[in-house]
């Protein structure tokens, strides 16, 4: 990593942080939040849903085990930007390709190492998450600000990551058909599906109801993604026509469209929920499960009453929504992500449950 360059994080508050830049020697104006899993920096940097945030690592030590090109959870990483404590940029990997610089070098990912980043994130968690800008280390504090507060709030995320056209995943000895809508989807999602026996069909997010029915799908799942769930009105219309008709599954954003399908309301949390270690209650088992989360967003649990859905899972931390069933239907989803990668697993026989409706509804 050649030409170290200072650099420093400005919030639009005025706080400002100093450290040396790797990664992308450019500015970005990202919504900064925190993520407290000890690994997985490629699983972070390539998922969707941090399109638009500047991510600081809770972990102190990241990129000593570089990128692996197996490893990705998109083609194309789109995440704002990443803050850490520590880099390093000489990786003790067999598996490793690239560096995790190279790699922001090559997608246009800034980045800020040596920064305080326990003082950030208590910062974070005292006032909640608040925009920024990474920027070189001369820029005065008030031409940053400025810069912020003249950068326009991004909004439809999804469109921007969603893909532009249908592609498929498909695997042997496949007994059944899924579509996937892509709202931002992890590959690893689509890799537990493949495991289980489903071929998978990824469509556009804004895909109408009546092409997926065409396809005759064995079930529809609604993948995780970036932004403010009631952007994403294609996906909602598509879940209220297809509700009760074929096994739906939701993840993450899957989640809230499905509940405002149902009638139920979202709001903003004050930092969100991002990292692998979120204890989590199945209601319907009595058992605590450790999950990987990535979300902004929650489901107002008051607003699920007028509807046919029934909590399942709730956040042991803050008693937010993480799981709602409509058995009739055949319709579920849950906040968290039960394909995380590098982990936890606790969750993994969701994917299984929905194997099992699948195979309920073939059978009725």
């Amino acid at each position: 990593m050649a030409d170290i360059k200072q650099k420093k994080l400005v919030l639009e508050d005025g706080t400002e942080y100093y450290g040396a830049g790797f990664g992308y020697d450019g500015e970005a104006v990202c919504e900064v939040v925190f993520n407290t899993s000890l690994v997985g920096y490629q699983e972070i940097i390539s998922d969707p849903s941090y399109t638009d945030q500047a991510v600081v690592m809770t972990y102190p030590l990241i990129g000593n085990y570089g990128i692996a090109d197996e490893d990705y959870e998109t083609k194309v990483p789109t995440i704002g930007g990443l803050i850490v404590r520590e880099y390093n940029d000489f990786p003790s990997n067999f598996r490793y390709t690239k560096t995790l610089s190279e790699v922001m070098e090559e997608y246009k990912i800034p980045g800020i190492s040596g920064i305080d980043t326990r003082k950030l994130t208590r910062s974070i968690r005292d006032i909640g998450s608040r925009r920024g800008i990474i920027t070189n280390a001369d820029t005065p504090k008030e031409k940053a600000a400025d810069i912020i507060k003249n950068t326009p709030v991004p909004h439809n995320a999804v469109d921007r990551v969603s893909c532009k056209k249908r592609w498929y995943a498909r695997t042997a000895n496949a007994r059944y058909n899924v579509v996937a809508i892509d709202c931002g989807i992890k590959l690893n999602i689509i890799r537990s599906l493949n495991a289980r026996g489903c071929n998978v069909t990824v469509m556009p997010y804004n895909t109408p109801a009546a092409e997926v029915e065409k396809m005759k799908p064995d079930g529809i799942f609604l993948s995780n993604g970036p932004g403010d769930p009631e952007d994403v009105i294609p996906v909602i219309e598509l879940v209220k026509s297809l509700y009760g008709k074929l096994p739906i599954f939701g993840i993450c954003l899957g989640h809230q469209m499905i509940c405002l399908a149902a009638g139920a309301k979202t709001y903003k949390l004050k930092f969100g929920h991002r990292g692998g270690n979120h204890p989590v209650k199945n209601l319907e088992t009595d058992k605590i499960e450790i999950t990987s989360q990535n979300h902004s967003y929650a489901v107002d649990e008051k607003s699920l009453e007028k509807t046919n859905l029934t909590v399942t899972h709730i956040n042991i931390l803050d008693n937010t929504v993480e799981g709602v069933k409509d058995e009739k239907a055949k319709v579920f989803s849950v906040q968290y992500h039960p394909e995380s990668a590098p982990g936890p697993q606790d969750s993994a026989y969701l994917f299984d449950r929905f194997i099992k409706l699948m195979e309920e509804n073939k059978n009725a």
